[in-house]
């Protein structure tokens, strides 16, 4: 596979480390392994990664129960693939709840899950503590993506070649790598425990990277810069993708009182319409992309709500792309309801 960045081969190449030395941290980084469509190289990653880590556990259809009893005081390394289908709808992220609140607790030590069971139906502690790593199309739920080290993949460009990934002949090779880690990490448990490295980032984004600094630190060499640089632009990279996120609801408010301000008319043509929003002084829309919103850039920021421009025939006679205002409604009720006007 083709990764993004040098950025991201470091982190990942850290993350399996890390795997090795869960005992000594606070915290479990997961790692989200994302693409926007399929023949990303997600699996082939996890692939690589599962034959690396320290005890992994592959969870493809496994049960929450499973996964529960899985998880000992001496952690695994959870590995899920084609998450997508476990959180990608509505109606699959309420199936598995009981898991997406596993890997949320597990990011952090002590947050055991407590159920009930037995013949005397007793309350049972299940420890959650392992790390994890998740591959996807798309994000997955935020309460995740927040816990992790994110590599988001990408299709592989005409001339980029690859070698093949033969089971034969290349795990032995990852098992020989796992074992050399496994064996440093008993070497080096003491150190990394009592580690406190400083930390480019803050919050929980440092809670998540310090695991990879610790064994930076430790693995000495250019790593640790190494590590810290790939904190920081992968970090970086991260927070101006929740900025776009916040665009895309930004543009439905926008959008919203454009409507409202013209009486909410059936339609409105693209022009007029980007128009409008170019013309608020107090929104991003005169300096997004490079010289203000296109009509391009709208239809992307829409394109996840399924919202897309269409030929409109106007009242006065005159034909042009457009966007109906009826085909804002569902998503003006779903991401951002307090300011509707329409009735439930």
């Amino acid at each position: 596979m083709i990764l993004p960045s040098a950025h991201a081969l470091d982190a990942v190449v850290l993350w399996v480390a890390a795997t090795h030395l869960q005992m000594a941290f606070q915290h479990a980084p997961r790692l989200a392994i994302l693409g926007p469509v399929k023949r990303c190289g997600k699996s082939r990653l996890l692939d690589v990664v599962t034959e690396s880590v320290h005890d992994p556990v592959i969870t493809v259809n496994a049960s929450p129960s499973a996964i529960f009893r899985s998880i000992t005081h001496q952690p695994p390394t959870l590995l899920v693939d084609e998450a997508d289908t476990l959180f990608g709808t509505v109606k699959a992220a309420e199936k598995n709840e009981d898991l997406r609140g596993l890997l949320n607790a597990g990011h952090q030590r002590n947050r055991p899950t407590l159920r009930v069971g037995g013949p005397e139906q007793k309350v049972l502690r299940f420890p959650t503590f392992a790390m994890a790593a998740l591959a996807g199309i798309g994000d997955l739920p935020d309460t995740i993506m927040d816990r992790a080290i994110v590599i988001r993949m990408r299709r592989r460009a005409p001339g980029e070649t690859v070698a093949s990934f033969r089971s034969r002949r290349d795990i032995p090779a990852f098992h020989r790598l796992r074992d050399g880690l496994s064996a440093w990490s008993a070497e080096v448990l003491e150190a990394a425990s009592a580690s406190e490295p400083p930390m480019p980032v803050e919050d929980r984004a440092a809670d998540t990277w310090e695991p990879l600094v610790i064994v930076a630190d430790l693995a000495g060499g250019t790593w640790p810069a190494r590590a810290r640089a790939a904190c920081r632009a992968l970090s970086a990279s991260e927070a101006r993708q929740t900025e776009d996120d916040g665009l895309r609801i930004r543009i439905l408010i926008d959008i919203r009182r454009v409507f409202a301000a013209l009486g909410d008319p059936d339609a409105l043509p693209t022009a007029r319409l980007i128009a409008a929003l170019r013309d608020d002084a107090e929104a991003p829309w005169s300096e997004h992309g490079n010289g203000g919103l296109t009509p391009r850039g709208l239809q992307l920021l829409l394109r996840d709500y399924g919202i897309a421009s269409a030929n409109i025939r106007f009242p006065d006679g005159s034909q042009a792309k457009g966007f109906a205002r009826g085909r804002f409604l569902d998503a003006w009720r779903r991401y951002c309801p307090e300011a509707v006007t329409e009735p439930c």
